[in-house]
């Protein structure tokens, strides 16, 4: 890969989980219009014979990890937790209120944070048992649950299995420990280890790990070790992500500089040098920032053309609603996006008045909802078209112009009606969907908003 292309292409850009971004909402649904979207999406789906996605959001955290840009909540007090289970329970059943529903169907279940497990392996079993006394569930069903391995237990992961669960991803960025030192997040490989074969001895099917190229203090020979110790134990599947450095935002990752992060082309050889281990290993390039090995549903995903993308990243199918609990999580009914109160105690105070509590949100108009298919398509498909009626508004009209220069450098195929990424180009995948973001083309940010896309 040349790389005066990382020189040129890296600038500020989305990485595109939803369409509009979060930061050109500007439509926030009310609480009866928010309902109206998920009535109508759960309608869908019932018709084409699938289940709602629910995810709920636990935001505790014993330490700050300093990389993370997840909303969470530093605590060791775990007083915290019962109070927070009882919040959640309660605004499900708000939910099914106000839809007018007495269960939910449901198909997908994920457990994001902050840290699940930061939850004793009895009180997730509290906070299960009062979700799924209100579901449905069916035949095709995934749980799925984000987890540290620090505070994982064999009860915990005990307690996921006798509730269906059989997907678990573990934080683990890196196994440097200058890198750890730096980002906070120490742990070792025997903890890593230990999960994954407790988990893989409990009949859980899909294990990924979470790993982060850009990083302070990261070297070529770390990332080589790091991988060497994953490809050891050989999770089914990995996302491997750019480092977002964005202390305008969050804080935390002012305990370092700037100086001490790898330069662009030294940030882009750490995920070369890391792609290349994994490829050599049988592990199959996902979309962007993914990988699986050819058992996995993510690998069987793109043999069907099935693969999707949404705010939890690269999904094996697009289950749609998804229903979001929790502080600061966001919800999505194809038609409108919301999401809830950020501040632990607004998201308490409104559930206890009965209001849905959010906080923020968007109803997508005719041109958002045919840019957002042609950004899900590249960002899944890596190639979209828009030859028919239905699939083209007049701002693609002046996309073929904007993706010139990357068609010149190879990095797409552009005619006047598609754009397919080559094989080169997939390093640039968000650079290339920025072309399709109207929003982002009409109004460019004024302040920083968003990480380098390289």
């Amino acid at each position: 890969m040349n790389s005066k292309f990382f020189q040129k292409y890296n600038v500020a850009g989305p990485r595109y989980t939803s369409y509009p971004t979060v930061p050109y909402w500007d439509s926030s649904p009310t609480e009866s219009q928010w309902i109206q979207a998920l009535q109508s999406s759960i309608a869908t789906s019932t018709e084409q014979g699938l289940g709602a996605a629910l995810y709920v959001h636990i935001p505790f955290c014993e330490s700050l990890c300093t990389y993370c840009g997840c909303n969470t909540r530093i605590t060791r007090n775990h007083a915290v937790s019962n109070p927070y289970i009882e919040t959640l329970l309660k605004e499900f059943k708000l939910y099914r209120e106000k839809i007018g529903i007495q269960k939910l169907k449901l198909t997908e279940l994920h457990l994001g944070g902050g840290t699940p497990t930061f939850l004793s392996p009895k009180e997730l079993s509290a906070l299960l048992e009062g979700i799924f006394s209100f579901c449905d569930v069916t035949s095709d069903h995934e749980f799925s649950i984000e987890v540290d391995p620090r505070v994982t237990s064999s009860s915990h992961l005990e307690v996921l299995k006798e509730f269906g669960f059989k997907r678990i991803s573990l934080g683990i960025q890196d196994f440097d420990p200058k890198v750890q030192d730096i980002v906070h997040r120490v742990q070792s490989f025997d903890q890593v280890r230990n999960i994954t074969d407790i988990s893989r001895n409990l009949g859980f099917t899909s294990i990924n790990y979470d790993l982060i190229y850009g990083l302070p203090l990261q070297t070529l020979a770390s990332i080589q070790d790091t991988f060497e110790k994953v490809i050891r134990l050989r999770p089914d599947r990995i996302a491997f992500y750019a480092y977002a450095h964005v202390p305008w935002i969050k804080a935390g990752q002012r305990r370092f500089t700037e100086s001490d992060l790898p330069s662009g082309d030294e940030k882009r050889a750490l995920y070369e040098l890391g792609r290349s281990l994994l490829e050599e290993s049988d592990y199959a390039e996902i979309g962007m920032d993914h990988f699986a090995l050819p058992t996995d549903s993510l690998y069987t995903a793109v043999q069907k053309n099935e693969l999707h993308r949404n705010f939890m990243g690269y999904t094996a199918r697009n289950v749609n609603p998804i229903l979001a609990l929790g502080v600061s999580a966001i919800g999505d009914a194809l038609s409108a996006f919301a999401q809830n109160e950020k501040l632990l105690e607004n998201y308490s105070e409104r559930v206890e008045r009965a209001e849905i509590p959010i906080y923020r949100g968007h109803r997508l108009n005719s041109e958002d909802l045919i840019l957002r298919r042609h950004i899900l398509n590249l960002m899944t498909k890596l190639k979209t078209t828009w030859s028919s009626p239905e699939d083209s508004v007049s701002f693609l009209d002046a996309v073929p112009e904007k993706l010139a220069e990357l068609a010149q450098d190879g990095l797409v195929e552009v005619s006047h009606q598609s754009c397919l990424v080559t094989p080169e180009g997939r390093a640039f995948l968000r650079n290339i969907c920025m072309a399709f973001d109207a929003r982002l083309a009409r109004k460019a940010p004024d302040t920083k908003l968003f990480s380098q896309t390289v």
